[in-house]
């Protein structure tokens, strides 16, 4: 099961295309065991390997790639005759090279001075390349992104992004990009990137995401990114595991790329099959996503949500004093909707003075159950109050989640959400009665996960999940918002942003606010947008903003942030209470009545294609199952093609053209 879901990605000799390239190794050197194979097997015929010297060549799909083994540096040589740098030199100095061997199709060599040996070769059409450590340390390697002739680089912040890596913007300190470093398991939704360059592209796969990060360098005006990985032999992180793929150069060929690693590896869970093992998954198809104050979680609440003409709702409550009743839950539950709290089991703090009911817990967890960092001390949690809580304490007593999620689910919620714990906030706890790394503690989460959504037969979500989280998950709130550092800042401005006060319509989460003009270009404006998160797991995952960050509370960007979600086809989160139902609970149901047969034909069917249709990347089109829906949005303000500006088209097979252009708010 860990394998499956990627808690450990190791390597696989997979197939791979070959090409008329051979092994060109002398054969004077015939008594060693290791060279005459590679004599023998080059007479045999074409080979995926080629070593000349220092340099070693593998065949991939669309060319073939260099690897220079004096420095690491690599190169693509695409088949039509198109040469380019995928990576430079690993900074910093290897020492001397050792010679090279090969041997099953992958060729071996040892930087002795730094205790690496570095294995490569073809996989499944892919350069693979694992770097295995003696001793802890760390490398930068890949460094990608440095030929001259590269236009973008897409990664998977949020739902993703495509950067012209030129940009003076995003070259700068405004945008929050250059100078930064995501750890590819908690920064990025999931652990790859691409680059794009006129005619091919290149994407890249940290095989071993745990201790790796992408840092974006600006040099000379042109945004590259360097792969720092931590060899670490209490984290399991002594290899460092890069692939690398030839594409079209499409902005989500990079993603199609690790979709296809994903599947070789077992690594997608269907969301077909998820409703088949639960038939109330089923009912997040077509919904939209709200939580829920005052009146909205009361059955009047509810009969007013049908009575707007909202066919499918997940609604979710937050974690305080006032719970949905079971009255209220039952009305939900037969109007059809899913219902749920918000939980996490990620934070405690002492009950007498606990600021939420999530974060109380009985003792001794207060006491005996916090992350402590190797000197002893606790690890402070959340918002500098009580302390993370440690996965591994929980493992040993099952009791904890088990008495939590009853007394969670006793209204009758055949929902839940359960925060932090498929974002990558993973800890290394050092308390001698349960410790653990980073790669236990995701296997723990993975495993209440797992409990919560099969043997409690709960609708499960979890805030922005990595993909590594795809099997145990059916919904994700947040991998849809690539969240620029400014909105935390943004976020703890209360007088701007809003507090918990007053009861029924906090601030946080009712009061609009303008976001910054570079936040809302980072993070919004839809000609830097591209679905690498949909592309990925549209078919397993369904996926939202972020839950502090509903429709209504960004005005400036509503109308935006409604046609990227049907244009990805991904539902709305909302906010709902009484006043908002009055303001605007027709214009939901509006955009709600639209989405729902769109989301009822495409829920469970891959993203198959994405394209910018304008060179100002303004115009765009998703296919979903290969044409079983078509939608074209038109973010400019120019109409195009007969489709007006601010307006979107969609096709559901068989069917008539569908038109929306949201107003905003």
């Amino acid at each position: 099961m860990l394998a499956l879901i990627g808690l450990s990605y190791s390597p696989t000799t997979l197939p791979v295309v070959k090409n008329t390239n051979t092994i060109r190794l002398t054969c004077l050197l015939s008594a060693v065991a290791v060279v005459s194979a590679a004599c023998a097997a080059a007479e045999a015929g074409p080979r995926e390997i080629e070593v000349a010297g220092r340099q070693v060549t593998v065949a991939v799909d669309g060319g073939e790639v260099v690897l220079d083994t004096t420095s690491l540096g690599v190169r693509a040589e695409a088949a039509d005759g198109t040469r380019w740098e995928l990576s430079a030199p690993a900074a910093g100095d290897l020492g001397r090279a050792g010679d090279v061997s090969v041997r099953d199709g992958k060729a071996t060599w040892s930087y002795p001075a730094k205790g690496l040996t570095v294995t490569a070769g073809g996989e499944a059409g892919r350069l693979a390349v694992t770097v295995h450590a003696d001793r802890d340390g760390s490398m930068t390697w890949p460094v990608s992104g440095t030929d001259p002739t590269i236009g973008e680089v897409q990664f998977p912040r949020g739902e993703g992004l495509s950067v012209p890596v030129a940009d003076p913007w995003w070259n700068s300190g405004a945008a929050g990009i250059a100078g930064s470093e995501l750890g590819v398991v908690d920064g990025l939704t999931m652990p790859f990137w691409g680059y794009s360059r006129p005619g091919h592209g290149a994407g890249y796969i940290a095989g071993t995401d745990l201790g790796t990060s992408l840092r974006f360098v600006s040099d000379r005006g042109r945004l590259h990114t360097e792969t720092v990985h931590d060899f670490s032999a209490r984290e399991s992180t002594m290899d460092h595991s890069i692939t690398f793929a030839l594409t079209d150069g499409s902005p989500v060929a990079a993603a199609r790329d690790y979709r296809n690693w994903l599947l070789d590896h077992g690594g997608i869970a269907p969301l077909r099959e998820k409703i088949a093992r639960n038939p109330e998954v089923g009912k997040l198809v077509g919904a939209f996503h709200a939580y829920t104050w005052g009146q909205a979680r009361t059955p009047e609440g509810i009969q007013r949500m049908r009575e707007l003409g909202l066919g499918r709702m997940w609604l979710g409550y937050d974690a305080d004093d006032q719970p949905m009743s079971q009255p209220a839950t039952d009305a939900a539950k037969r109007a059809g909707y899913l219902v749920g709290p918000y939980d996490s089991w990620a934070n405690a703090q002492d009950p007498a003075t606990a600021d939420n009911p999530s974060s109380s817990w009985p003792a001794p967890v207060w006491q005996e159950s916090c992350v402590h960092h190797a000197d002893g001390t606790v690890l402070t949690g959340f918002g500098g109050r009580g302390c993370y809580l440690s996965s591994e304490a929980f493992a040993q007593d099952t009791r904890l989640m088990v008495d939590r999620t009853r007394s969670m689910t006793t209204n009758g919620a055949n929902s839940y959400f359960l925060d932090v714990d498929a974002a990558g906030e993973l800890h290394s706890d050092h308390t001698p009665t349960h410790p653990m790394n980073r790669a236990r503690d995701r296997q723990n989460r993975l495993a209440r996960m797992s409990w919560l959504a099969d043997d409690q037969k709960l609708v499960l979500g979890s805030e922005s999940a990595g993909s590594w989280a795809n099997h145990v998950l059916a919904y994700s709130h947040g991998s849809s918002t690539p969240v620029s550092d400014q909105l935390w800042k943004l976020e703890r401005d209360k007088e701007t942003w809003g507090g918990y006060a007053p009861v029924g319509a906090p601030a946080f989460f009712f009061k609009p606010v303008r976001l910054p003009a570079d936040a809302a270009r980072a993070m919004f404006d839809p000609k830097y947008r591209v679905p690498l998160y949909q592309t990925v797991l549209h078919d397993s995952v369904i996926s939202t903003d972020r839950w502090e960050l509903p429709w209504s509370k960004l005005p400036d960007q509503s109308a935006t942030r409604a046609m990227l979600a049907m244009l990805h086809n991904t539902p709305l989160n909302l906010v709902l209470n009484e006043s908002e139902l009055d303001a605007r609970g027709e214009q939901i149901a509006e955009l709600q009545r639209f989405f729902e047969p769109l989301h009822r034909a495409a829920a469970t069917e891959p993203m198959t294609d994405f394209r910018w249709l304008t060179p100002d990347h303004l115009v765009q089109r998703t296919s979903f199952g290969g044409g079983v829906l078509t939608v074209t949005a038109n973010f400019s303000l120019q109409p195009h093609d007969g489709l007006p500006a601010g307006c979107l088209d969609a096709v559901v097979r068989g069917g008539v053209p569908q038109r929306i252009c949201p107003a905003g708010l």
